[in-house]
């Protein structure tokens, strides 16, 4: 397929990875470039610390109101997003983004759609204390904590006995069962030499989604997060949605304050993304299809046909992957009603830039 002019200014804009001289001499016909996307691979962790933090993970011990968990905004059953255009905190507050997906979220070289996180461990504190998701302190949360026998068992196992429950020992577990969540996929079979491990259409759907310039984005092992975008880069988007311009549109922009930062967001992976929908980080979108054609046309300049857009959707769903084995909470580890009678107030504004659940 031809590409417009405007596909290659916009994939200069995007990528800031030219090819070396080295690179340009060992490349030949005969030698076919590399892969964009690498196949996932699984990642060491203390199991020990995975069985903690799972518990409290689906635990709403940590909200104000004792009504809200990490898993209510990550649910496993939904690709580890969920099927809200954005967040319900507690009170039922409305968030003002989409929650992405936890799950494989140990590849992203931040965290959050803003980037404001570094990392796993400094993501998972967030939703506990902003006003709009759980709602509460750690300074709360610990005295509850300590009061529940497991989890004074496990804590004093887990990171000894002298003073184990503590906010960067609860952010550790947390952290360590969302590394974890590596979901391998029919696509990684592929990917390793196993050719019928995807049906040909999504194999068609694969190479146009190379052919047009998605990996410009989407590419490494999460297929994303690896670096931030501009969510328009040829076309205004927010013009063409429509609406006011939120504080959380702003992106990148909250963090660092520089204009050139505005609108842009840490990409997503598209990992699992046929059952996280729906997309982008104002949930706007509920059909992949069209999701597919408007980044062709925004990101790429591209006016994808209705036989790309297909192809393309029929490689995106074998990104849909496997939960590992103990992913899970078990029924006999379900934790007991945490709802805190009085609990219910007027909700305070969230503070700024840190109002997306993501953990």
């Amino acid at each position: 397929m031809r590409a417009l002019p405007l596909v290659a200014l916009a994939l200069l804009a995007a990528c800031d990875c030219n090819k070396t001289d080295e690179t340009a001499a060992t490349t030949t016909p005969e030698t076919p470039a590399a892969e964009p996307v690498q196949p996932i691979e699984p990642v060491e962790v203390s199991m020990d610390k995975v069985f903690l933090g799972r518990r409290l993970f689906h635990d709403p011990i940590l909200s104000g109101d004792g009504t809200v968990s990490c898993a209510t905004c990550h649910s496993l059953d939904h690709g580890g997003a969920e099927d809200r255009a954005t967040s319900l905190g507690i009170r039922e507050q409305v968030g003002p983004i989409n929650s992405p997906t936890v799950l494989n979220a140990h590849y992203n070289f931040v965290q959050f759609w803003d980037g404001r996180a570094t990392d796993l461990q400094d993501q998972a504190g967030g939703p506990v204390e902003n006003p709009l998701e759980m709602g509460t302190t750690f300074t709360d949360v610990i005295p509850r904590i300590q009061a529940d026998e497991w989890y004074a068992e496990r804590f004093a196992a887990v990171y000894g006995s002298d003073d184990p429950i503590t906010k960067e020992n609860i952010t550790d577990a947390i952290a360590e069962y969302e590394r974890y969540l590596i979901t391998p996929s029919p696509f990684d079979r592929y990917l390793r030499g196993e050719t019928d491990a995807i049906s040909e259409q999504a194999r068609r759907g694969y190479q146009t989604f190379k052919d047009v310039g998605c990996p410009t984005c989407h590419l490494g092992m999460n297929l994303g997060g690896t670096m931030f975008q501009k969510m328009g880069l040829v076309e205004n988007y927010f013009e063409l949605r429509g609406g006011e311009i939120t504080e959380a549109d702003l992106g990148r922009f909250n963090v660092t304050g520089r204009d050139a930062d505005r609108h842009f967001f840490k990409v997503p992976t598209l990992r699992n993304v046929a059952i996280t929908g729906p997309w982008y980080h104002d949930g706007s979108q509920t059909d992949l299809g069209e999701s597919v054609r408007l980044m062709g046309r925004l990101q790429l300049g591209q006016r994808l046909s209705d036989e790309q857009v297909a192809d393309i959707v029929a490689f995106l769903v074998t990104l849909t992957g496997e939960l590992p084995e103990h992913a899970r909470l078990p029924d006999e580890e379900a934790p007991p009603s945490r709802a805190i009678p009085g609990a219910e107030g007027d909700a305070e504004p969230a503070a700024h830039g840190t109002t997306e659940a993501e953990g």
